[in-house]
This record gives C-alpha cells, structure tokens and sequence, in this order.
C-alpha cells in the first residue's frame, strides 16, 4: 500500500482534519490525523495492519506493544497480521506502563506500533515500558510519521506515511495570531 493510497483512506473516512489543532504535545498545527475513524472500519484498519506488518516482518518480532489508546487497534492488526501477541501500555497516575497482566519477557523481540507519530514522545514512552520490562525492542512503526526528524526514536523507524505537517508552539502559532479557535482533538482532550 502506498502512502497516496493512505492518505485517501484518511480522507474518504473524514480522519484527515482541517482547521487550528493542539495537539497532545502541546504544540499547534493546521491539520489532524484522527486515525480512529480510519480504523472503525475492520476492511481498513485489516489493510494498514498487513502493510505495516509488511514493514516490520523482517524484525522478527515476537510482540506488538503500542500505547493506549491511540495504538491499540492498529496494534491489534499489525500483531494478527504478524501471528504475534499484540499488547499495549496504558497510563496510570500520568506514566505508561503494562497493566492488565501484560508482561513481556528479556527473550521478546518487541515492534512499538502506533498510529501516528508526531514528536515521537508516546513512541518513546512505550520503547521504555519495554525496555524497563528487560525485552529488546527492535523497532517503531506507524501508519503516518509526521515528524520531521527520522532518527527521532533511537531506532528503525518504518511508517506507511511521512508527512511533513507544520507545528507550532502556542506563543509562535500564526493560527492563533489570525484569531482562529483551538481545538483538542483525539484521546486525550483536555
């Protein structure tokens, strides 16, 4: 699948948004990828699973962690479509960690699996659950990177899409200066 064909599921399913974004990191952009509306549909969230599956096999990986909430269904279908275990790391008290009963053990070869990167902070966070759990981590993937600095994790990052999307800080945003509202979007809008 190649990323035109990504970014077409993103707009045929409305995930593509256009406006004034605060994005989890803080920072503000004129674009947003809500993923869940892409991944709603089983047909599509199957599809991106397979091809980021594709990206990724050669890893070897034994486990798909992804943090929640936005990983967690791509997640799910990268590890189907790896015949892997497909777990994923929460928050507790503001700190991603495995819950649930999830373990990973120092034999595991983990692929980090989220649906879009954007600083990478959530792809690191998850990288440390991870590797404080003593499992090797042998790379990040994600449906779209729309950061800008590939050696951002540390590791083999492989995505369907990367997509260069301005950011801004909120004191520096031109967004804000034309007067236009803000909106937090995606898992965490507060």
């Amino acid at each position: 699948m190649d990323a035109e064909a990504v970014l077409d599921l993103f707009r045929t399913s409305g995930a593509l948004l256009e406006g004034h974004f605060r994005l989890t990191s803080g920072l503000h952009s004129e674009r947003y990828l809500q993923s869940a509306l892409v991944l709603q549909y089983p047909d599509l969230a199957t599809r991106l699973g397979d091809a980021i599956a594709n990206l990724t096999r050669r890893l070897q990986p034994t486990v798909v962690l992804s943090p929640a909430l936005g990983g967690i269904v791509i997640g799910q279908e990268v590890g189907r479509a790896l015949g892997v275990r497909a777990i994923f790391a929460e928050r507790q008290d503001g700190r991603l960690m495995l819950r649930r009963g999830f373990r990973v053990e120092p034999a595991d070869r983990i692929v980090v699996v989220e649906d879009v990167v954007t600083t990478g902070g959530s792809t690191r966070e998850t990288i440390d659950v991870a590797r404080e759990a003593g499992a090797q981590v042998v790379g990040a993937s994600a449906i779209i990177d729309r950061g800008s600095d590939p050696a951002r994790m540390g590791l083999p990052l492989f995505s369907l899409v990367r997509l260069e999307v301005p950011t801004y800080e909120p004191d520096s945003c031109p967004l804000c200066a034309r007067g236009l509202p803000v909106v937090k979007p995606g898992s965490r809008a507060v």
